[in-house]
């Protein structure tokens, strides 16, 4: 956990919501000089802050309506943090609560370096990343509706489908609405598949907007992320949009906690008690690299018997767990150095940090040895 600690003369905490904020400014001395609740409209804002604009820095909880926020304090040259929701709920929690309470504790979190912060995405890219998740959303939509026609046709011991319904052309050769008599299971299946046609237009106009965009944004890191084996064009987004600049991690450690690909210890008295950290980290990393590593499974032999290896040592879950990292170490370096993958460097060496199914697992083993000594 890292904290920000710059020292200001004036420090702002603010406790956010959609048509509401609460503020509470304190000086250096820690004494409250406002604490006023406000619409959420920038001019308001700004005129409640204007007597103490000189080294004023303004910090509120990452959660979904900081954007503007953001935008405004970084056009009207204001520092801004963002404050790690996830982290600062375990710091400040207490028994009574409410926008009074919260916008002074942040306040005097910040003003005390104990505001552990998240990382504020930049205006121009951002909305790009979201359009990328809201294609995930799209996508997972497609599949939950394909998993409904699929079931249906078992639900009635009907032939197996054959092909993949994912593709137009084979729903449309297997002339599904034909299979079922019933007409109000007609009408049911007929409303999945008209959804499918719409979702699968839908997500083609979105990835080829995505990338003629990433063309224009970061050509060069998306061409390095397309020669890793088993990544194509949309996994190569996702791990681009999410990671954005790979310099905001001070080494590959970081970057795999905050990909969800390490699970870090907790210890106490010198014994570890288990791990922890399920909820911190990017998602969305964490899903593509474990998308890739099944599809490099897919392409490359040499990884086919690397996972056999590692699976009679560790069992399939860890093996692919350990893969997983290995990739995420690799992208960490390629982004860093700017190169392409290679092959020759990924294979070679065992990885030095521990996938985080591997650590959860090790942790188990050595509290059921200390149980049985």
């Amino acid at each position: 956990m890292r904290y920000y600690n710059q020292p200001h003369s004036f420090y702002c905490g603010i406790d956010l919501h959609a048509s509401s904020m609460y503020l509470c400014i304190l000086d250096h001395a820690g004494q409250i000089v406002l604490h006023k609740d406000l619409p959420t409209q920038p001019d308001a804002f700004l005129e409640a802050i204007a007597p103490f604009r000189k080294d004023l820095v303004v910090c509120c909880e990452c959660l979904f309506c900081w954007y503007w926020l953001a935008d405004l304090c970084h056009a009207e040259d204001i520092d801004f943090v963002l404050g790690h929701v996830l982290y600062m709920r375990a710091i400040h929690g207490a028994k009574t609560k409410d926008d009074k309470i919260d916008s002074e504790k942040i306040a005097r979190l910040l003003r005390s370096g104990m505001i552990p912060p998240a990382y504020v995405y930049p205006k121009g890219l951002r909305e790009t990343r979201d359009l990328l998740r809201r294609r995930m959303y799209l996508v997972r939509k497609r599949a939950e509706l394909i998993t409904h026609v699929v079931n249906t046709n078992t639900q009635y011991n009907l032939p197996a489908f054959g092909k993949k319904l994912v593709y137009a052309r084979n729903r449309t050769e297997l002339n599904i609405r034909k299979r079922f008599s019933d007409p109000s299971v007609r009408m049911n299946i007929e409303l999945d598949l008209r959804l499918l046609d719409t979702l699968d237009e839908l997500i083609g106009d979105v990835e080829l907007y995505l990338t003629r965009t990433v063309k224009v944004d970061l050509p060069q890191a998306y061409y390095l992320l397309n020669t890793i084996p088993g990544v194509g064009k949309i996994l190569a987004l996702v791990l681009l949009y999410e990671i954005h600049d790979i310099r905001r991690f001070a080494d590959e450690g970081q970057f795999l906690s905050y990909s969800r690909l390490i699970r870090p210890l907790k210890r106490s008295a010198g014994k570890v008690t288990g791990g922890g950290g399920d909820k911190i980290g990017n998602a969305y990393l964490k899903w593509a690299f474990s998308e890739a590593a099944c599809l490099l499974l897919r392409c490359s032999e040499q990884a086919k018997r690397f996972l056999a290896r590692k699976e009679k040592k560790h069992g399939k879950a860890k093996a692919l767990g350990i893969l997983a990292a290995r990739l995420g170490r690799t992208v960490y370096h390629m982004l860093h150095r700017g190169e392409a993958f290679d092959p020759q460097r990924f294979w070679n060496g065992e990885p030095k940090l521990k996938s985080a199914a591997g650590s959860a697992a090790q942790a188990k083993g050595g509290t059921r040895r200390r149980a049985k000594a």
